[in-house]
Parts: structure tokens; C-alpha cells; sequence
């Protein structure tokens, strides 16, 4: 079996007036995050770990934020799409692994539905799936309830040769 590591990053601010959405779920809280698109921090991660797994880019190439196109878009869409592409056809995902950097809000009991929204648009078992929530003990930019940052690792596994 080929395995493909890849590896994915992103951060947004909180913004008010728009909704907070993680994983395509809509987490009740007064503030959003800031981004061209809906600004699912999550998603633009696991994203770009699948890109960069592959070596195709990254997020930003794939969908430019001065691209109509991507003004307020739904980013499962977007992953959809990163997944749809032909060079993702021999790959399944082995396991992602993501952490969730946070002071507010509590994201623990969303966790499951956003495993579930995540492993249906990728087309894998739940249990493949890992979201760790995190603060970082009131320190840095998402310590001081600022926005949120999500890193995320993806492994890729192929039969072929």
C-alpha cells in the first residue's frame, strides 16, 4: 500500500454578524469568523492537508479569495470539489486528525456532528475522523477569544501502483 501524508493549517477572526460553522455545522454563538467564504476554519484545514498530501497546492491556488466565484461560499462545497478532482480518485482517507484551537465557545458537544458531516462528504467511516477542541490557556490570539485556528493532518492510502 502507498501512504501520502499531508498536512493542513488555517485561522480566521471573530467577527460579528456572521455564523460560526465548523465541519458544515452551525455552532450557536454570537460571533462568526471573518473570510471570503463562509470561513469554516475546519474545512479550509482538513482541505488543505488533503492538497498538500498530494502535492497539488494549496487552498489559496485551488480557490482565490479574489474570485467571485468563492465570495461566501459553502466550504463542503469546496471540499467536494477538492475531492471530485481526478487526482484523488486511487486515494482513500486512512485518518484525519485535527485540533481545534479555542477559548470560546465549548466545542465538545458539536463534536460529533461534525464528524459525522465530515466523514458523509468524504465518503469515510466517522471513526476515521478525529476533532480535538483546545484552548490555549487564555494565551495568543485565540487565547484572548480573538477567532480560532485549526491544524490538521490527513493520511492517504492507495492499492495501486
Amino acid at each position: 500500500m502507498r501512504l501520502r501524508i499531508g498536512q493542513g493549517f488555517d485561522a480566521h477572526k471573530f467577527v460579528p454578524g456572521r455564523q460560526l460553522i465548523l465541519g458544515g455545522i452551525k455552532i450557536p454563538f454570537e460571533l462568526g469568523l471573518e473570510g471570503y467564504s463562509d470561513a469554516d476554519v475546519l474545512t479550509h484545514a482538513i482541505m488543505d492537508s488533503l492538497i498538500g498530501a498530494l502535492a497539488l497546492g494549496n487552498i489559496g491556488t485551488w480557490f482565490p479569495d479574489n474570485d467571485i466565484r468563492y465570495k461566501n461560499a459553502n466550504s463542503i462545497e469546496l471540499l467536494k470539489t477538492v475531492i471530485s478532482n481526478k487526482n484523488f480518485n486511487e486515494w482513500q482517507i486512512v485518518n484525519i486528525d485535527s485540533t481545534i484551537i479555542t477559548e470560546m465557545p465549548k466545542l465538545s458537544p458539536f463534536i460529533p456532528n461534525i464528524q459525522k458531516s465530515l466523514a458523509n462528504t468524504l465518503n469515510t467511516k466517522i471513526d476515521n475522523i478525529s476533532i480535538k477542541p483546545k484552548t490555549t490557556e487564555k494565551m495568543g490570539f485565540c487565547g484572548r477569544g480573538e477567532g480560532i485556528a485549526v491544524f490538521a493532518s490527513v493520511l492517504l492510502g492507495s492499492n495501486s501502483f
